[in-house]
């Protein structure tokens, strides 16, 4: 029987490079989706296609309306808008409060249940728009809190939290990625959530520049026009 791995699946570039990382290392993928109230609401439809493209036997999608009910962040309120000339110094406006820590217990919970001994999510403390909660020293804290809290860890079955992404620039996920076939083109970063990517907002300047970067041409159409050799 195949090891089996909870991928937290956003729909968006980076998740989606760790569906294929996950892959290729012989997992079966149990993907979990998160509905948050996003405004880029886009991103749990092309998760179900990604989802469907690796053939996967259960996606799950968890709605989380309690985040647009509390607010205070440019992706969860309408009413905050979202950047859009450049990265924002300090901790910016699409911060969502505690995100990734509430999406890592809800995915060792659902670990846990299946059987599956690791976790993949794709954050990076490289390339990102300085978030807190994709920084090393939080996963290796909420490793150690998933342990410590769940019956998997404390019976000698630990859950492992990967983040192959970690240390790796945008750049540099895009060649891992297409070297692995990941289909970038069912992906989403853009935080309007258009068909279109703006490529002006955070998200979309980060894609682009990681696209230039593996000298490739992103597959998805943009609103603006790109120059991607230059």
């Amino acid at each position: 029987m195949a090891k089996k791995a909870v991928v937290v699946l956003s729909g968006g570039l980076d998740s989606t490079t760790c569906m294929g990382i996950a892959n290729r290392e012989g997992y079966a993928l149990y993907p979990l989706t998160f509905s948050y109230g996003q405004r880029h609401q886009r991103e749990v439809e092309q998760a179900k296609k990604i989802a469907a493209y690796y053939g996967v036997s259960e996606h799950r999608i968890v709605d989380l309306d309690f985040f647009k009910q509390l607010g205070g962040s440019a992706l969860t309120d309408k009413s905050i808008e979202v950047p859009d000339d450049g990265e924002e110094k300090g901790i910016p406006v699409t911060y969502v409060p505690a995100r990734n820590m509430i999406f890592l217990s809800l995915a060792s919970a659902y670990a846990e249940v299946i059987g599956a001994e690791t976790i993949f999510t794709g954050v990076s403390s490289v390339d990102y728009s300085g978030y807190p909660d994709c920084r090393p020293e939080f996963i290796a804290s909420m490793s150690e809190t998933i342990n410590l809290a769940t019956k998997s860890g404390v019976t000698d079955h630990h859950l492992t939290i990967k983040t192959p992404l970690m240390h790796l620039t945008k750049g540099e996920t895009v060649r891992l990625g297409t070297e692995l076939g990941v289909p970038y083109q069912l992906t989403t970063s853009c935080y309007n959530g258009e068909e279109e990517a703006c490529g002006t907002c955070d998200s979309c300047r980060l894609r682009i520049k990681g696209f230039k970067e593996a000298g490739q041409i992103d597959p998805i159409s943009y609103r603006i026009p790109i120059d991607w050799f230059n």
